[in-house]
């Protein structure tokens, strides 16, 4: 992936939807074969974690109608109800919710968010997506990626141990550049509070392609879920099983393009049907579904035990 990669645009606006897990995350994929039973989703070829998009656009849909924004603003950005689907689209496309970096437990410092040159790239990449934006070109990567076992983080970092080691997990790391460029647009961009945001700039590691994939694959929390017999107060015969999420302080993001409404309204005048289009620009219509969403959303499977709590930021 080239970080200079550009892609004409097909959209009239565009921003970054970025998602910031506060609690434990699982964004479920149904059942498995496997030894966890109810594993979350994962893209084909990295096998790294994402939201999908039809998953987030629900959500998001979900969340502005609850503010009880107009219908008509509503159906125009998001599509009508599945039972009009036909009469048009949603003016507003979200891609899938894509990992940007994961909390990995550190010998020192508590923990650090990691990132690798393949995410970071392919973020820069999905930035160009958007029309006249500066976002894109204001991320710079470094020049220098890092080595196996290598890692870029800042000099004064605290999960460094004698100035240039850090241990996550099992995993001995030797630090051999900086990323202060990298980690201060993420912190700058991405996250809500002040107290994430300055923690960010000095716990964000860059490592290599294959020592990311490692910890995205395996540093997940998997937990067993029981289901009681409430006279015996025993497990219910086959209500043991296996369950993985993502790690509270992930951070996903998601592009979110838009273009003019497409919703035609049909209006009833005594006998006379008349029909008039939902005049909206892309820029209002982008502007409607900021202005009514909350500051957290609920993501993923779990609701009722406090699972899937993300602050978002939509620049």
């Amino acid at each position: 992936m080239s970080s200079t990669a550009t892609i004409p645009p097909s959209y009239e606006t565009g921003t970054v939807l970025f998602i910031h897990a506060l609690t434990s995350l699982h964004p479920g994929s149904g059942t498995a074969l496997g030894t966890v039973d109810l594993p979350v989703q994962r893209e084909r070829h990295t096998q790294w974690p994402v939201i999908a998009a039809s998953s987030l656009k629900g959500v998001l849909r979900d969340a502005v109608r609850r503010s009880r924004a107009s219908a008509d603003d509503l159906f125009a950005a998001f599509g009508p109800e599945t039972a009009e689907a036909e009469k048009h689209a949603g003016a507003v496309t979200l891609t899938d919710g894509r990992i940007l970096a994961f909390p990995v437990r550190a010998l020192r410092g508590i923990f650090a968010w990691v990132t690798c040159p393949a995410v970071l790239e392919r973020f820069q990449r999905d930035l160009s997506l958007i029309p006249s934006t500066k976002l894109s070109r204001g991320l710079s990567l470094p020049k220098q990626w890092p080595n196996k076992d290598a890692m870029l983080c800042p000099k004064d970092s605290p999960i460094l141990i004698d100035g240039n080691q850090a241990v996550l997990e099992e995993f001995a790391f030797t630090r051999s550049g900086d990323a202060d460029d990298v980690a201060k647009w993420i912190a700058d961009h991405a996250i809500s509070d002040d107290l994430t945001r300055q923690r960010i700039q000095k716990h964000l590691v860059v490592l290599h392609d294959d020592d990311f994939t490692h910890f995205v694959r395996h540093a997940t929390e998997i937990t067993a879920r029981i289901g009681l017999d409430y006279e015996r107060k025993t497990v219910r015969t086959g209500a043991l099983f296996y369950q993985e999420f993502l790690p509270s302080d992930t951070l996903f993001y998601s592009v979110v393009l838009a273009n003019p409404s497409r919703r035609i309204i049909e209006e009833q005048e005594g006998t006379t049907r008349k029909t008039r289009k939902h005049e909206k620009s892309a820029e209002q219509l982008l502007a409607f579904v900021k202005e009514h969403l909350p500051r957290t959303l609920q993501i993923g499977g779990d609701e009722t035990i406090g699972k899937g709590i993300c602050a978002i930021r939509l620049l």
